[in-house]
């Protein structure tokens, strides 16, 4: 029997986050992931990427998990969004911020082999690795899981940070809003005949999001394809040679001519939304929490700043010599990030919502809406704050030091 203070279900990117961040807390962490990844890097990037922003890169400097190999750290400086067949659009750039880039686009498995090699090193963390959870117990007096090795574990916190099919959620049943997008996120790599400058582009057509997320080679970009099933199906059965001719049409030739260098896949998009994020002894981070449409890309970003969030309640909690698993502890946990969810997922849906509408006298208002942003540098900083992360209630460990912010790369 293994004792110990917080148990975490899931060792990916944001339950990894969590367990390093709770280093300095006095508890002790279990971490259950039923997956080992694979420590060989392919040449060519992987399709599931993340853009990882400035208060997400300051979490995990802190944690000194940031990534070491440049090589596969794509940093953006500035961001295009336009409409196809109008002239509405918005940019902006880092240096309206002044800072030297808005965020970087970083595979995931890179960024989780980081976390992971912090991890084995931290003498507060235990890993199961490779190990799932067989069943799991959960009571007013502490939550207990068995793994499929035979192992028993028990802790005083159990912590669903496992994604968005989250086994430790179904074991739960907190209940859940959710909805599907009608929309698939066709995903791939591609090299572009231009440059692409540091800058990341998304273009809205009919109701198509295409996105060209820069990677660290000049002239390679991770794409999401956000579209209809069956246009997501069509355009995964075409040639490699049909497929760029037709993507490089949809980005309006903004790079040139693009050539996919990778598999391509579709997944597909729905919304979700946890009825509570945490219970007596337990809490849901991350996608295990909801789950938001990737056209923004602060997915990932939301789901870290859970695990901060988190770690920042707890710690306080246990200096405090205050129960971490009492429901009461945890509701001011629930209450912060409910509300940053709940408004990630509220914008998200509008924007979709929003573009997605052909009507000519909406798309006429849209284009003077995006037009007259564009131009009114008060509210482009703010969006540019948004992509920032720097908005809303910030864990400590994910606040941007003034002083610091001149010297990243």
């Amino acid at each position: 029997m293994q004792a110990t203070d917080v148990i975490i279900v899931g060792g990916g990117m944001v339950g990894l986050t969590l367990a390093l961040a709770l280093e300095h807390s006095g508890l002790s962490v279990a971490v259950i992931e039923g997956q080992a990844p694979d420590p060989t890097l392919p040449v060519i990037p992987e399709n599931r990427v993340s853009a990882i922003n400035l208060a997400s890169q300051t979490l995990l400097e802190h944690l000194h998990a940031w990534p070491s190999q440049t090589d596969r750290l794509g940093p953006y400086t500035k961001m295009a969004v336009w409409e196809a067949d109008s002239n509405a659009h918005i940019d902006f750039s880092a240096a309206l911020m002044h800072q030297s880039h808005l965020g970087h686009i970083i595979e995931n498995r890179v960024l989780q082999l980081s976390l992971l090699e912090q991890a084995k090193t931290r003498a507060h963390i235990s890993l199961h690795l490779p190990a799932r959870a067989n069943t799991v117990s959960v009571s007013e007096q502490g939550a207990f899981v068995l793994l499929d090795n035979g192992t028993p574990i028990t802790g005083r916190l159990i912590v669903g940070a496992d994604g968005a099919r989250s086994w430790l959620r179904q074991q739960l049943q907190p209940g859940m809003v959710e909805w599907d997008y009608d929309h698939s996120a066709l995903v791939a790599t591609v090299t572009t005949q231009e440059p692409h400058q540091q800058t990341a582009r998304q273009i809205f057509r009919d109701n198509d999001i295409l996105a060209f997320l820069p990677l660290a080679n000049a002239h390679q970009c991770s794409i999401v394809w956000s579209c209809k099933p069956d246009d997501a199906a069509a355009r995964l059965a075409l040639s490699d040679a049909d497929f760029n001719k037709a993507l490089s049409l949809a980005f309006d030739m903004q790079l040139g001519q693009c050539e996919v260098i990778s598999p391509r896949m579709a997944i597909p998009l729905k919304a979700r939304f946890s009825q509570q994020f945490c219970g007596p002894r337990w809490a849901l981070i991350g996608d295990a929490a909801h789950t938001i449409h990737p056209l923004a890309g602060q997915g990932v970003n939301l789901g870290l700043q859970d695990a901060a969030a988190l770690a920042e309640t707890l710690t306080k909690l246990h200096q405090q010599g205050r129960d971490i698993g009492a429901l009461a502890e945890l509701k001011s946990f629930e209450r912060w990030r409910k509300a940053e969810a709940a408004t990630m997922l509220a914008t998200m849906e509008g924007l979709k919502r929003l573009f997605g509408q052909a009507n000519p006298i909406i798309k006429s208002v849209r284009g003077i809406g995006l037009n007259l942003t564009n131009r009114l540098t008060p509210l482009k900083r703010t969006l540019a704050a948004h992509a920032l992360g720097t908005t809303g209630l910030q864990a400590e460990l994910s606040k941007v030091s003034s002083t610091s912010q001149g010297n990243r790369q």
